[in-house]
């Protein structure tokens, strides 16, 4: 019967080869990289998909949070009991694959402008343009003064990675409770 000492290799034998390992990579212009270990990347991590926002209530408290890359900032408000009233969710009426082609969806798009939000800083501008829909529905629930160029409903912001960092002020609500 072979020891229990020799079946298994011991972590200071595996740690100490592992350190003198070395990996030689080609870059495109045939020159040799040479890295250690710990250059080499390890395994997909949740935090690759999770990123940094920072709220601004209408008391002007701030508040940063974090929010994960694919679902859009109400869900991520749901998530951190950050209030915006209702959700104005509707299936989106069209998607834009291409230059030269867009998709009809034949969906309603967001059907109430309680949602709404201002969006400011990095990736504001990544964020796809405002539909015909989510203007009207703003524009149904909110005055033309408090509507700005900044202005998006919420559930139609879907967060992507270089919106990292994004500062989204939360204004007063609409009255929501009336019968």
């Amino acid at each position: 019967m072979i020891s229990t000492s020799k079946r298994f290799l011991s972590l200071s034998h595996v740690t100490r080869h592992a350190s003198n390992l070395t990996v030689s990579a080609s870059k495109d212009n045939g020159s040799a990289l040479n890295a250690t270990d710990n250059d080499i990347p390890g395994p997909p991590s949740v935090m690759d998909k999770v990123i940094r926002l920072n709220f601004v209530d209408p008391s002007g408290a701030r508040r940063q949070v974090p929010g994960y890359i694919g679902k859009t900032i109400y869900d991520t408000c749901e998530a951190h009991g950050i209030d915006l009233g209702p959700a104005s969710v509707g299936a989106a009426v069209e998607e834009v694959r291409s230059s030269t082609w867009t998709e009809p969806l034949f969906g309603e798009g967001p059907t109430t402008g309680f949602d709404h939000v201002l969006i400011t800083g990095n990736g504001s501008d990544k964020a796809k343009p405002m539909t015909y829909q989510e203007e009207k529905a703003m524009s149904d629930y909110w005055d033309d003064d408090e509507i700005f160029p900044e202005s998006r409903l919420a559930t139609q912001i879907v967060l992507t990675k270089e919106m990292n960092g994004m500062t989204v002020f939360v204004p007063d609500r609409v009255a929501d409770d009336i019968p």
